[in-house]
């Protein structure tokens, strides 16, 4: 509950007027490494974080997918859509919600096979556009499928790349042009 007022309280925040002006960013391969369940010392592993975040918007939304794997050996596929609010040229709060499947290996049961993600990320957004941050994610089945939903809260620090760094040719499925004026 509380990630769903915060959500719609950043997109709130992403209306109002000058938002639509530092929105210049590209999309983004997003690497991040962390604690998984880090509130629970009998079940705290080390999570590491792969994610396509698209530059495409849906009004103000921006559909993002991705895979996390755990040093337990459980591993969550995602996709959903997350909202970029900018304070200022530098700093970005992400806030970011996902459904997928998760598979627990030998990791924490969370009582589903079907799990949803929430989160927020802080994070510095340097010139050429990458972004170094935290961010904290809750992730629980929400009690649709099973009785059991012990949830879990990863805390991760991460970086986000833009994707025409990696590859030259790529054309940004929002447009995104390299060589366009940017916002500074």
């Amino acid at each position: 509950m509380r990630a769903a007022i915060l959500l719609i309280g950043l997109i709130v925040l992403g209306l109002i007027p000058g938002q639509a002006a530092r929105a210049d960013d590209p999309d983004f391969i997003h690497f991040g490494a962390g604690a998984f369940d880090f509130q629970r010392d009998k079940t705290i592993t080390a999570e590491f974080d792969v994610a396509y975040r698209s530059d495409y918007k849906l009004w103000i939304l921006k559909p993002h997918g991705g895979l996390l794997a755990t040093a337990a050996g459980s591993y969550y596929a995602y996709g959903g859509f997350l909202i970029d609010v900018y304070f200022g040229n530098r700093f970005v709060a992400t806030a970011s919600t996902a459904v997928g499947p998760y598979i627990k290996g030998s990791g924490k049961d969370l009582g589903s096979v079907i799990e949803f993600r929430s989160g927020l990320d802080l994070a510095y957004r340097f010139d050429n556009r990458s972004r170094l941050g935290v961010g904290i994610y809750h992730m629980s089945n929400t009690g649709l499928w099973s009785k059991r939903n012990p949830g879990e809260e990863t805390a991760l620090l991460f970086y986000q790349m833009p994707v025409n760094t990696l590859f030259s040719g790529w054309s940004s499925p929002g447009g995104y042009k390299p060589d366009a004026p940017q916002a500074k």
